[in-house]
């Protein structure tokens, strides 16, 4: 992960330190975390996150959480 530029926090997570996620480009992956737990990193491809994105929005995924 030594291609990482910086770590981008996330414009919905406030001004609170540890209530962030944040996200991160190599050249091959988008890389997530949550600011609590830095070192425990989701590796993805920015097709595969555009398509959660956008499962979401929809309500796709609301059903999992009834």
């Amino acid at each position: 992960m030594s291609d990482i530029q910086h770590w981008r926090k996330s414009s919905y997570s406030g001004d609170a330190a540890n209530n962030c996620v944040e996200l991160a480009r190599t050249p091959n992956t988008v890389l997530l975390r949550e600011s609590d737990e830095p070192h425990t990193v989701i590796a993805t491809t920015p097709l595969a996150l555009r398509a959660l994105t956008r499962a979401v929005k929809a309500g796709r995924l609301d059903h999992l959480f009834r």
